[in-house]
């Protein structure tokens, strides 16, 4: 493909793949959330010079590395309930709560769905297109132990050190190499609503199983609760 929307991976089945980023340059945000006391991590927000698909600002570069962080999608299929773990992926984490509080996540639809060999619903990108990104990228936090069991909240990337904007739900446990940052996990009832959309199918325009889903899952708006 010439976008590149996927990933191939040494499995037998087609992996996550996460492109774009931007081309502008993104200003860094300087509020990390973090109280007095709390344990911080320095993580470096890279331009990519691609053109972010939405306007938004960069992070700062101090994170807060303990602790959860709640965040609501609301969509139109129903919320989804998001924990993130900031001490197992701190920079992951406060990239996505600055986005979902700078609005990037409002008005986006979930793009992807496969549902053959892996069992995903990728979102994240304003363009809808698969390469979409904020124009900036940040490293990995992996352990090398990663698993994807159903619940499973990672993000998408195009390769090492890639990370941006997308993310996927797991809605059933699926094998993947351990490639993909896990930074949090959906409740049961979000976990329900995913698996509703992908009973309902998708419309195989990346290939068997694997396409935008037939249910659209729009993201109205994106609710940070901190603490």
């Amino acid at each position: 493909m010439s976008t590149r929307l996927l990933a191939l991976l040494a499995v037998p089945v087609l992996a996550i793949a996460l492109l774009g980023c931007g081309s502008d340059t993104p200003q860094a945000a300087d509020d990390s959330g973090a109280e007095p006391d709390a344990e911080t991590v320095t993580c470096t927000y890279r331009e990519t010079g691609t053109a972010p698909a939405r306007e938004v600002d960069a992070p700062g570069g101090e994170a807060v590395a303990e602790g959860e962080v709640s965040v609501t999608l609301g969509t139109g299929v129903g919320d989804l309930a998001l924990t993130l773990d900031a001490e197992q992926a701190p920079c992951t984490v406060h990239s996505f709560v600055s986005l979902a509080e700078q609005g990037w996540l409002d008005g986006t639809t979930c793009h992807r769905l496969t549902t053959s060999g892996i069992f995903v619903l990728q979102c994240g990108d304003p363009s809808g297109t698969g390469s979409g990104g904020p124009g900036y990228a940040f490293d990995d936090e992996l352990s090398g132990d990663e698993t994807y069991p159903a619940g499973t909240l990672a993000m998408a990337n195009s390769g090492t050190n890639t990370n941006g904007s997308q993310f996927f739900i797991v809605y059933q446990d699926t094998q993947l190499p351990p490639l993909y940052t896990v930074f949090g996990t959906v409740d049961d009832a979000s976990l329900e609503t995913v698996r509703e959309v992908a009973d309902a199918g998708t419309d195989h325009a990346f290939g068997r199983g694997d396409g935008a889903p037939l249910t659209e899952v729009e993201i109205e708006a994106a609710t940070v609760s901190r603490g």
